[in-house]
C-alpha cells in the first residue's frame, strides 16, 4: 500500500508542532508540502472566518479532501465546510493519532467520517433547506424541478431543442428558458455541464 502523502494545518503552533509529531511516526502517511498532499488536516480551536477563508482557499487551490479538527461547529457551518472539501470532522478531544491517520486513510480513499452527532446537525441542515428553501419553490435536493429533469434527461439522450420541444409539448423557446434558467441559476458553463451535474447529482 503506497502512502498517503499528508499535510497539515493549524492555527496554533502546538497543534501544528503535535500534528507533525503524529504522523512522522505512522508509516501509513508521510508528511509533505501542502502543494503536494493527497490530504489536508486542518486544526482550528474556532471556526472564525479567517478559518473559513483559509479552508475555501486550500479548496480552491488544490481541490483535495480535507480533515478538520474542531471543537466548535454549528450546522451553518458544517454545511459550508462540507463545501470546502472537508470530508471528516473530529472533535479535539477524540482526535488520537490512530483517529488522525485512519480519518486520513478514509479521506484519500474518498470516504467521509462525521461523529453522530455532527451528522444529525448536517441531515438537520439539509432538511431545513429543503423544507423552507427548495420546497416552496418546487425544487428536490439537486436544485432542478420536474421540468428541468425532463429536458435534462432528453439532452442526455442526444436531443436537439425542438426534438426536445416535440417531445414534451412545449415551445422551442420554452426549451431554450429551461436551460437558460438553470445554467443560470446553478453557475453552470453550458448544456453539457447541466447534464453533467444532473449525471452527477443522480436526476437522470
Amino acid at each position: 500500500m503506497n502512502q498517503v502523502r499528508v499535510a497539515v494545518r493549524a492555527t496554533d503552533r502546538m497543534s501544528l508542532t503535535g500534528l507533525g509529531s503524529v504522523f512522522e511516526s505512522r508509516p501509513e502517511v508521510s508528511l509533505v508540502r501542502r502543494n503536494m498532499a493527497d490530504v489536508v488536516v486542518f486544526v482550528a480551536d474556532r471556526m472564525s472566518a479567517s478559518v473559513l477563508a483559509e479552508l475555501r482557499h486550500s479548496a480552491s487551490a488544490l481541490d483535495v479532501p480535507m480533515v478538520l479538527v474542531t471543537d466548535e461547529i454549528n450546522e451553518t457551518t458544517l454545511l459550508t465546510v462540507v463545501d470546502y472539501h472537508v470530508v471528516a470532522v473530529l472533535p479535539r478531544s477524540a482526535a488520537t493519532g490512530d483517529r488522525l491517520v485512519s480519518s486520513v486513510l478514509a479521506a484519500a480513499e474518498g470516504d467521509g467520517i462525521l461523529s453522530p452527532e455532527m451528522l444529525g446537525k448536517l441531515l438537520k441542515t439539509v432538511r431545513g433547506l429543503q423544507r423552507d428553501v427548495l420546497a416552496p419553490r418546487g425544487l428536490g435536493p439537486s436544485g432542478l424541478d420536474d421540468r428541468e429533469i425532463s429536458v435534462l434527461k432528453l439532452l442526455a439522450e442526444g436531443w436537439d431543442t425542438m426534438e426536445i420541444a416535440d417531445k414534451l409539448s412545449y415551445s422551442a423557446k420554452t426549451v431554450k428558458n429551461v436551460i437558460y434558467g438553470l445554467t443560470h441559476r446553478l453557475n453552470l458553463r453550458n448544456r453539457t455541464h447541466a447534464v453533467a451535474y444532473a449525471l452527477r447529482t443522480g436526476v437522470i
